[in-house]
């Protein structure tokens, strides 16, 4: 494959969409985040699948760590298979997706709403019945995404999300590093993690490791793994694979451990470090292992734009490795580019 394939071309458009979504979208993302603090909600629900709910369960972490507010993900089935209905007057629903069209995660934002939440939607396509339902649509104008697997529109609807919480929490830091993202993005894109290739390309299993955002990061980059490469990958926290699934790593065994500039830095760099002394094939985005590989990354001076970034040299690599692998990244077997579940 000489030409570019769609997915190579949407992770290279990353850092632009991003600019312009942090200029196009300001007024939309303002007015949700004072929808917000009037709304002083005392729990936020999200509602997505796929990569929009890893895109979900980024924004869970940074709310929480940003406002304090619980955050909890609600199961589509609750509105689309079992009509049960939901008391949500003092919450906030945040749904994510690009189509904005699956029937369940309509069906359940428009329960959410019913509830009496105040409901988001963050969607790749403005004239959707997802949008149509939201108190506070927000485009996340990443632009058309032929690939079937998404990378820009996971990375825009985070970004989108961050910058609700900043209106909403007034924090000062996290719109400057917002302000900044795009150049870090492209900075990101210039990381070269081919050293993953020989013990992947081959590989049947690994783990991807994570604490707090991102471990959010690390449950995206194993879904990429099976969708474009056909290769098992299983996201832990890095505490929790210390409870039984690290019996299962062994000599050459990859780890991938995504680490930020963050308080579970030294957390993950130890439990990617106990790995790598049992002979494990161990990459950590951290200087402070012992043992582990160093993958490069950037370090934007936030704890969440830090996390971020991490996925953009991970997507380009793993763009590579499906094409080593004997794949087309833009066309991964049995999977269609929306998918509409019930």
């Amino acid at each position: 494959m000489n030409e570019l394939t769609n997915m190579r071309r949407e992770i290279n458009e990353i850092p632009a969409a991003a600019a312009r979504l942090l200029s196009e979208g300001r007024e939309s993302y303002a007015a949700a985040g004072r929808a917000l603090a009037a709304k002083d909600p005392a729990v936020v629900v999200t509602v997505a699948r796929g990569s929009s709910d890893h895109a979900a369960l980024f924004l869970k972490y940074a709310i929480e760590l940003t406002a304090g507010v619980p955050v909890a993900s609600l199961g589509p089935s609750l509105a689309s298979i079992y009509q049960a209905p939901l008391k949500l007057k003092t919450a906030a629903a945040i749904c994510v997706s690009q189509s904005g069209k699956s029937p369940d995660i309509v069906a359940l934002g428009k329960a959410a709403r019913e509830g009496g939440a105040l409901t988001l939607s963050l969607v790749n396509t403005i004239a959707s019945p997802l949008a149509d339902i939201a108190d506070q649509p927000i485009d996340i104008a990443a632009g058309p995404e032929k690939a079937v697997a998404a990378t820009k529109s996971y990375v825009n609807s985070i970004v989108a999300g961050l910058a609700v919480l900043a209106e909403w929490t007034a924090d000062a830091s996290l719109k400057a590093a917002l302000a900044k993202l795009p150049e870090d993005l492209e900075k990101a894109l210039a990381c070269d993690w081919s050293a993953l290739m020989e013990p992947m390309r081959d590989a049947q299993s690994l783990y991807v490791l994570g604490r707090g955002p991102a471990f959010a990061i690390a449950s995206e980059a194993a879904l990429k793994c099976k969708e474009t490469c056909e290769l098992h990958a299983e996201a832990y926290s890095s505490a929790e694979v210390m409870h039984g699934p690290v019996s299962l790593v062994e000599a050459r065994f990859p780890v991938i451990a995504f680490a930020a500039r963050d308080k579970a830095e030294d957390s993950i760099a130890k439990t990617a470090s106990g790995m790598a002394e049992k002979g494990a094939d161990v990459f950590l985005s951290s200087e402070k292992g012992h043992g582990p590989k160093v993958l490069p990354h950037v370090a934007t001076g936030h704890p969440l734009t830090d996390a971020l970034a991490l996925i953009v040299p991970y997507y380009s690599f793993i763009e590579t490795l499906s094409r080593a692998r004997g794949f087309n990244p833009d066309s991964p077997v049995a999977l269609n580019k929306v998918t509409e579940t019930e």
